[in-house]
């Protein structure tokens, strides 16, 4: 019992990844990003960011069959980023079948986050701000931005709103 104890405490630590201020944190979510998305730039980041959140909202663990995740997004590079560092955070997956991207013009720009099992849908939104601040960011750049985006709070990055549903991640 105490090992499970202590491998299920050594995963919740490394998914602690940015949302705390200690450097360390912030280290292991751009090694978490870099390892799964290639680079660990800032719309990366910023999905990691965005599946923690959700995470810790539903109180749902990383890998969970519960998890729907639809991206709405345009299909260019940066947009579509957020996607990649959603499924680093959450474990969703186009194999699983639990996580969708869907097009989208970057005025609706969104990930929706659902527990299917309760109805509980978060919609998370960038921060118009935030964007502005990423947006094109030059390639020789990408790798501090994301550092940057790492250790911002939340609320700088993104909004996010509660509804319930009776259907999967949203039409």
């Amino acid at each position: 019992m105490f090992r499970f104890g202590f491998i299920i405490a050594l995963e919740m630590a490394s998914l602690s990844g940015c949302m705390k201020s200690n450097p360390n944190d912030q280290h292991d979510c751009i090694a978490l990003v870099r390892e799964f998305h290639g680079a660990a730039g800032p719309w990366a980041v910023a999905g990691f960011r965005i599946g923690e959140r959700a995470l810790k909202e539903l109180n749902l663990p990383r890998q969970s069959f519960s998890l729907a995740v639809v991206h709405y997004s345009p299909a260019e590079v940066q947009y579509s980023c957020i996607a990649d560092g959603v499924q680093a955070a959450t474990g969703a997956s186009l194999g699983k079948l639990n996580l969708r991207i869907e097009s989208a013009a970057v005025d609706d720009l969104r990930t929706v986050v659902e527990d299917r099992k309760t109805g509980r849908r978060l919609t998370f939104k960038l921060q118009p701000k935030f964007v502005q601040s990423i947006l094109d960011v030059p390639t020789d750049k990408l790798e501090s931005e994301g550092q940057r985006v790492a250790g911002l709070p939340d609320d700088e990055i993104f909004t996010f709103a509660e509804t319930t549903s009776s259907s999967n991640a949203e039409k």
